[in-house]
């Protein structure tokens, strides 16, 4: 099966040599493909799948192109790249444009990625929140994300002694983009049993 894929990937570098010059690492069990430290196909059991975007839905509609399936701990995940049949490989100039489309789908998704938003474009975080974090050392998403919600919690309650739980629980709902109302059960009551295993050590210190 690793010769096919080598193989798969020899013809991939071949086929789509106009979009750029494309390395290729182990992945997911597979190999994914990239140029310029942006990957945008996969390579799974000798066949190729391109990342899907808004802009292929339609080709994928028409030929129900199924998409990449992994097994993780047990359980059958779908990724979101779909699989180029034989029909796609004997026609190039399509290939290359839905390769194409992938490439820059999988950029713009990057540089999004890359780029660091304000800390009060993210869910839960008020400008006056912002300012508060600012003042702790916390200028921006990277740093919110470095840290994470309890050490950037903890550098808030130093400053300001009434810091409550329902900052501590906004923190990561920012962190991983949801309303604090909606956060996992599992991880709103670890930070829970957290805040109140802090205020208790703080007690005892006392």
């Amino acid at each position: 099966m690793k010769n096919i894929s080598y193989q798969r990937i020899y013809q991939s570098r071949e086929y789509l040599a106009p979009l750029g010059k494309i390395r290729f690492r182990a992945h997911f069990g597979g190999y994914s493909l990239s140029i310029d430290n942006t990957v945008f196909t996969m390579i799974s059991e000798g066949e190729l799948y391109l990342r899907a975007c808004e802009e292929s839905a339609q080709y994928r509609v028409t030929r129900s192109s199924p998409l990449l399936t992994i097994q993780k701990r047990g359980r059958a995940v779908s990724l979101n790249y779909y699989f180029v049949d034989e029909h796609l490989w004997r026609d190039l100039p399509t290939l290359l444009r839905l390769s194409s489309q992938s490439l820059a789908a999988a950029r713009e998704e990057k540089a999004a990625r890359d780029t660091p938003h304000r800390l009060k474009d993210l869910p839960n975080i008020s400008f006056q929140l912002e300012m508060m974090l600012f003042d702790a050392g916390i200028p921006d998403e990277r740093m919110l994300r470095h840290l994470g919600a309890k050490a950037c919690w903890l550098r808030l309650k130093a400053l300001n002694k009434h810091m409550g739980i329902k900052v501590l629980l906004g923190l990561e709902g920012a962190i991983i983009g949801l309303h604090e109302a909606a956060l996992p059960a599992l991880r709103r009551q670890e930070l829970i049993d957290w805040y109140h295993e802090v205020g208790q050590k703080k007690n005892q210190d006392h």
